[in-house]
């Protein structure tokens, strides 16, 4: 019986990091394979047949993108917007959490409905716009900002987890004599590192790879421009460059010019968004999971 068992212990050891291993294999082969199509001749890439690695090696595609003078500016800003949004938005939403998690806060469920509601309701692209021209928020820097300031999908994540904390701590620190402030930067701040975390996270992504308020308020000012925006715009703009160096190729055989193409300037803008998140990532790892699990214990 016990070599019967330890039998089927193997069979399912194999199984199961067979099936792991073809996970990871369909997980990363589109990460590898658009590093091949970056790295590769753009002109080449057009035959395909590229997978794993490049087949004519070259730093062409990042250089082109490279090249563009507002990049540096507006990797600054991104980084700018990716930091501040990150922290106001996290550190607001937690303060909104705790007061709407205390129990004795009698407009804790109408509150939490008004919240909720904005995730089904919204008034629009055109009032959105006429709202941020109202306050004033158009070519400034504080609306990337402002008008997320509170995430509903963060807010509810970080009050779940905060009611699970036991209510005999925060007691505790108020006979103490700790206010509510302190009681919450003091301990439950700490306490939600997991949380935290992940919901930093979540927004990182999200002000990191935001173009389109850009787009939308800040077009015009190219000093608020972030790397996504010009990123975009060097892909809608790749067409039309990539046309016109293939006609002077054709038209000498023997040029030597480097062609690009919107396939290959894409897997390179990948790869330079990507970058800064995948670097972050992790150490936010092991918070992860965690936070997600118990945050999500009570909606």
């Amino acid at each position: 019986m016990g070599r019967s068992h330890s039998l089927s212990d193997k069979i399912f050891d194999i199984i199961n990091y067979t099936l792991l291993i073809i996970l990871v294999i369909i997980t990363l082969y589109p990460f590898i394979n658009t590093v091949a199509v970056s790295l590769n001749n753009a002109q080449d890439s057009i035959r395909g047949g590229i997978y794993l690695w490049p087949r004519e090696f070259t730093w062409a595609n990042y250089k082109y993108i490279l090249s563009d003078n507002n990049i540096v500016n507006a990797s600054i800003i991104s980084v700018l917007r990716t930091v501040i949004g990150t922290i106001v938005t996290v550190l607001s939403s937690a303060m909104v959490a705790f007061a709407i998690s205390r129990p004795h806060f009698v407009l804790r469920k109408f509150v939490t409905i008004a919240f909720i509601l904005t995730m089904y309701i919204n008034a629009g692209l055109i009032p959105n716009y006429l709202l941020i021209r109202d306050l004033g928020m158009i070519g400034t820097f504080s609306v990337y900002i402002l008008p997320g300031i509170i995430g509903v999908f963060n807010l509810i994540v970080i009050r779940s987890f905060i009611e699970n904390l036991p209510d005999s701590i925060i007691e505790s620190a108020k006979i103490d004599g700790a206010g509510e402030f302190r009681a919450f930067f003091s301990i439950v701040l700490p306490l939600s590192a997991p949380v935290l975390a992940t919901v930093s996270l979540f927004t990182g992504v999200f002000q990191w790879n935001s173009w389109f308020d850009v787009f939308l308020y800040n077009s015009s000012h190219i000093d608020l421009s972030t790397l996504q925006y010009e990123l975009q715009k060097i892909l809608a703009s790749s067409s039309s460059v990539s046309q016109k160096t293939a006609a002077d190729a054709f038209a000498n055989v023997n040029s030597s010019a480097s062609m690009v193409t919107p396939t290959s300037i894409r897997a390179a803008m990948t790869m330079i968004a990507s970058i800064p998140i995948i670097c972050v990532y992790p150490f936010l790892q092991k918070y992860f999971v965690k936070g997600m699990m118990v945050g999500g214990v009570k909606g």
